[in-house]
Order: structure tokens, then C-alpha cells, then sequence
């Protein structure tokens, strides 16, 4: 046969193999492009902000009497103070999906009690361990005293025993099955966390599960019809997780950690949450929003009014939380009142006193609220920041923030846009190069007030959204 025929025949094949390699390296350039960068401190410096998924529950994080709280919700607040900048929290207690959030870049830091096994951290990066706790086997009392607690390990063999799918209790269990003659009946749930396991064990729905021993701890008190003495495991380092090769933030965060765990508010935080019999009472109250998903006693009266400026009910629940506690009788040392701390003068604009009743007194706040927000449609071009400068002026006045919008349009700054621009001279209206500027009309204020009164209702708006369902 010729060259040419030889040819022939070898073009095609030779072309195929071409489009093979243009597709695959198509395919690995469009992994390339949609692959997140690694982040590591500077960059959330940079952006700041710090990602942090963590998990809600009786422990970790959860909102009591309106405030929020939680071992690992204070430890993480107290690393992002360390490192400048903002908390972003977000609630996953889903594990297999919190995991791989972490792994597509999409947060900095999974802020859970994460037990460190072997095939983790192939995966991912471990911070050194913030605390220690063996898995324990949650059981009920039995109705029969002659059939006893399981107390052996060895006894686990043909029992079935529910455990939260991509957790370490499943991937023990799986070990320890596998070493037995008659193995765990092993049933693995979605989307269960392990407190609302134990609260099955302790209604019926099923007969076992595993837990951190601590977390067990803290839920026997108001489930005192569990028991939690069999340990299936030796002690096991908890820590956070964060992305694979995120060496350096990884590197900066344990070196803080090291640091902070030698503190006094470090051994408070672990105190108050797994030692202090004030979590218990905690537990039992109606205002523990893990368990009952109340905030506070003017729940109903919230999500009424809040229909009336068309806002979140736990959005105006944050603002009263900010404002008053949620005590109706709470007086400032300006004349503030009410739930709502209305000012004398605003309050006589809509009719209402100290003396008038808290429905009354929310009704004319969510009523000056709405006064506010028509007069800012005016005014703002661009709407995407206008909570913000509603937040600000009730609580400063509208005067002090159409001057600081003033300052920022003089100045070269975007006078609709809040971070950066005009919550910069609301924050430096002190200042007398600020209130003395001819374009200021409304002079002196103390702007560092509105300023942080607009990032707490915010934050704890957040913190409700993750935890108090809206209906």
C-alpha cells in the first residue's frame, strides 16, 4: 500500500484524537475557570469579612431572650475581632453540604465541633482542637429494669442506631461495625443534627443514637429520660475545618486559637456553656428560640405591626431588642420609652405618651418608621442601601443623615451609598472639620452611636434569620 494510502487512512484518526484532547482540555480549562482561589488572611482582610458556617443548636449558637449566644458563636466573634473584621454567619446544619461549601470556596471556615479523623483531612485543613469530647451512645431509660443499659461496646452488634450522614459518629460506627461478628444496624438521616436525634431517642421515634458527650451532657437536662454513660469512643479533638492548602489562614487562626485558649474568656465561653447549670435553666425557658422559636413575648404583636412598613417581624424584633431589651417600661436618660424608645417629641406627633400601652407604642414607632421611609424614597436615588439610612435616622434623626449625605456628595463621594461613603461622616460628625463644614445644617452629632446601632441590628437580624423560622 502507498504512503498516501497510508495517509488516508491514519487523517481521520489522527483528527479525532485532536477533538478528543481540544474537549478534554476545554473541560480542564472550564474546571480551571470555575475553581475558587484559595483564601487565606489577606484576602479577608481585604474583603472584610470572615465566611464561617457554623451549626445551630443548644450549644453552639441559638438566640435567647433576643440575644444571640453559643460557644462557638462567641469564640468565632472573638476571632473575627482579632482579625479586624466582620463575622459573616450563616447556619448549615446539614454536614454533607456544609462540607462541600467549603470545599467549592464558597465560605473561609466551617466553625463547628468537628471531630479530626483520618479521612477529613485528606479533604480539608484542621485548625488544633477547641475542645475534647468522646462519643457517647444516647440511650432512654429502659422500662424494663432487667433488660438494662447497653454498657458494652460488643453489645451494639444487630442494634440500630440513627447518625447524621457525613458526620463522624457515622464514620465510627461504620469502623466499629465492621469489627463485630453481628453488625450496627446503621441508619443514616439528612438534615438531622444531633440534638434533634437525641430529642427522637428521648420521644420514642427511635432506640440510639451518638453524640459529643458534652452536647449530651448539656440536653440531659431537659430530657431527663436519656442516658448517656457509655462511651463509644476515646476522647476525640474537636476542631474547625477549613479549605485544602488554605495553609497560612489556617496557620493564623490556630496560632490565635493557642493564644486565646489560655485566657480567661476563653474558659468563661467553655464555663457558661458546658459547666454552668444557668445553660439548664436556659434550656427549659420559652425563650430558648432553639426549642420553642419564640424571641420574645411580643412575637404576634411584631409580625402584625411589621406588615404595615412591610418588613421581616424579626427585623423590627432586632430593632426593639437594640432599642429596649424588649422591656416595655424602659426609660433612656434622654426621655426615651417604650419598647420603640420613642423621644417625647416624636411620641406627641403620634399621640402617644410613657404612660400608653406597648401596642400603642409600637404602632407609633413602626408608624415614624414608615414617616422615615417615605421621606428617603424622596430623597434617594438608588434604593439598595435605604435600610441602612432608615436604621440611621431613627435613631440619630433624618436631619444628621441628609447631612451626611451632603458631606459625602461635596467630598466626591456616592451620597445613596451607606458603607464607605456616608456612614463615614455620619461616624465623623463629632468632629468639628465635619458639623462645621457650610454644608452641614443640622451641626454636632455623635456619630459613632448610629453608626454601630446600624451594624448590631443588622448582625442580629442575621443571627434571627438563621435561627427563628419567619412564619
Amino acid at each position: 500500500m502507498s504512503g498516501i494510502k497510508y495517509l488516508k487512512l491514519f487523517i481521520p484518526v489522527i483528527f479525532m484524537v485532536f477533538l478528543q484532547t481540544c474537549n478534554q482540555n476545554r473541560k480542564m480549562v472550564g474546571l480551571q475557570i470555575d475553581e475558587k482561589p484559595v483564601v487565606e488572611l489577606k484576602h479577608v482582610k481585604l474583603r472584610g469579612k470572615l465566611r464561617v458556617v457554623t451549626d445551630y443548636n443548644s450549644t453552639n449558637y441559638f438566640v435567647y431572650k433576643g440575644h444571640t449566644m453559643g460557644f462557638q458563636y462567641e469564640m468565632l466573634e472573638a476571632l473575627a475581632k482579632h482579625l479586624g473584621v466582620k463575622l459573616e454567619l450563616t447556619v448549615n446544619n446539614d454536614l454533607v453540604s456544609a462540607f462541600a461549601s467549603l470545599e467549592r470556596g464558597d465560605v473561609d471556615l466551617l466553625g463547628m465541633n468537628l471531630a479530626v479523623t483520618t479521612d477529613r483531612m485528606e479533604k480539608f485543613n484542621f485548625t488544633i482542637p477547641h475542645s475534647q469530647s468522646p462519643q457517647v451512645l444516647i440511650q432512654r431509660s429502659p422500662v424494663n429494669d432487667s433488660i438494662g443499659f447497653i454498657r458494652n461496646k460488643a453489645d451494639l452488634g444487630g442494634k440500630r442506631i440513627h447518625v447524621q450522614s457525613g458526620s463522624s459518629f457515622q464514620e465510627h460506627l461504620v469502623k466499629l461495625s465492621n469489627e463485630m461478628e453481628m453488625p450496627i444496624d446503621i441508619v443514616v438521616v439528612d438534615m438531622l443534627e444531633e440534638e434533634e436525634l437525641i430529642s427522637m431517642v428521648a420521644s420514642g421515634e427511635i432506640d440510639y443514637t451518638i453524640a459529643d458527650e458534652n452536647v449530651a451532657m448539656v440536653n440531659s437536662s431537659y430530657y431527663p429520660g436519656i442516658e448517656f454513660k457509655t462511651s463509644v469512643s476515646l476522647p476525640q479533638n474537636l476542631a474547625w475545618a477549613l479549605r485544602k492548602g488554605a495553609n497560612h489562614l489556617t496557620h493564623d487562626v490556630n496560632m490565635w486559637l493557642m493564644n486565646f485558649q489560655k485566657t480567661k474568656e476563653y474558659k468563661r465561653i467553655y464555663q457558661r456553656y458546658f459547666k454552668s447549670s444557668r445553660i439548664e435553666e436556659m434550656m427549659q425557658s420559652e425563650y430558648f428560640t432553639v426549642k420553642s422559636g419564640k424571641i420574645s413575648d411580643f412575637d404576634d404583636l411584631l409580625k402584625e405591626k411589621a406588615k404595615i412598613i412591610n418588613w421581616d417581624w424579626r427585623l423590627l424584633s432586632a430593632l426593639i431588642s437594640q432599642e429596649s431589651n424588649f422591656d416595655p417600661k424602659a426609660q433612656s436618660w434622654v426621655g426615651a420609652f417604650g419598647l420603640m424608645q420613642l423621644m417625647p417629641e416624636t411620641a406627641y406627633r403620634y399621640d402617644v405618651d410613657s404612660l400608653s400601652s406597648p401596642i400603642d407604642n409600637v404602632d407609633a414607632g413602626v408608624r415614624h418608621l414608615k414617616y422615615l421611609k417615605g421621606k428617603l424614597d424622596k430623597t434617594l436615588s438608588d434604593k439598595t442601601d435605604e435600610l441602612k439610612f432608615l436604621l440611621a435616622s431613627y435613631n440619630v434623626g433624618l436631619g444628621h443623615v441628609l447631612d451626611a449625605r451632603r458631606l459625602a456628595e461635596k467630598n466626591g463621594k456616592n451620597p445613596d451609598q451607606w458603607k464607605g461613603s456616608v456612614d463615614y461622616y455620619l461616624l465623623n460628625k463629632s468632629k468639628p472639620e465635619f458639623f462645621n463644614d457650610p454644608v452641614v445644617k443640622y451641626g454636632y452629632c455623635r456619630g459613632s452611636e448610629p453608626y454601630q446601632y446600624v451594624n448590631k441590628i443588622l448582625e442580629r437580624y442575621n443571627n434571627y434569620q438563621n435561627i427563628v423560622l419567619l412564619n
